[in-house]
């Protein structure tokens, strides 16, 4: 039986898409003139931006820089591009109607993650939370989801991680959890199909027809 769901935050329960294609846009296109297109850009969704920064310098000290930029950026325009897909909170009314765990496992820094949450009213539902800060290894490592879980005392075959990104997919896996991806991603939908998660869903609701009819 399933005792908990772990989300990853941003393009899963939070439509930030447009927050982070203008973010990364800023970056690539305005500061440094690459002239990287839409695809080009998506292609960054989901990674640490340590990861995304790196394919443009090796220079830690750019690397930074860059990083800071982006995040200064895009909490400047964070609030008015961050809102939960729909039917997140009835998703997460019916995990807590049921018992049912809720983790957040994202790759954001866990002040403007949380800054997100709370300003799309969602906080209140969330049972654990963890960020970059919380571990020594990342997505696509398995550790966070290993983390959460121990956290709230629930074993991995009683575990779901739901994301948009195959790092999001590839942590669980690594954690020894179900999976299930979201075919509403900004990421190539293949990229995700290439990882083999266990279920796919349209939008949030979808997830409560698994849980109610799958044994874990």
């Amino acid at each position: 039986m399933i005792k908990a769901v772990l989300f990853d935050l941003d393009g899963t329960l939070l439509d930030t898409n447009e927050l982070v294609y203008r973010s990364f846009n800023y970056i690539f296109n305005e500061k440094l003139n690459l002239n990287f297109d839409k695809n080009k850009i998506g292609e960054n969704y989901g990674r640490p931006l340590e990861e995304s920064f790196s394919k443009i310098t090796e220079n830690k000290e750019e690397i930074e820089s860059l990083i800071k930029e982006y995040r200064k950026y895009n909490l400047e325009i964070h609030d008015d591009l961050c809102r939960p897909f729909i039917g997140t909170e009835i998703l997460l009314n019916f995990l807590k109607d049921n018992g049912i765990k809720i983790g957040i496992v994202t790759s954001k820094k866990e002040d403007v993650a949380k800054r997100g949450l709370e300003i799309s009213n969602l906080m209140k539902y969330i049972d654990i939370f963890v960020s970059p800060e919380h571990t020594k290894k990342h997505k696509p490592d398995g550790e966070p989801v290993i983390y959460a879980l121990e956290k709230l005392g629930v074993k991995r075959e009683d575990a779901i991680m739901v994301g948009d990104s195959p790092y999001d997919l590839l942590s669980g896996k690594n954690a020894g959890v179900k999976t299930c991806g979201v075919n509403y991603t900004m990421i190539d939908i293949n990229e995700l199909k290439k990882v083999n998660p266990d279920y796919f869903i349209d939008n949030p609701t979808d997830l409560i027809k698994i849980i109610e009819k799958e044994e874990f």
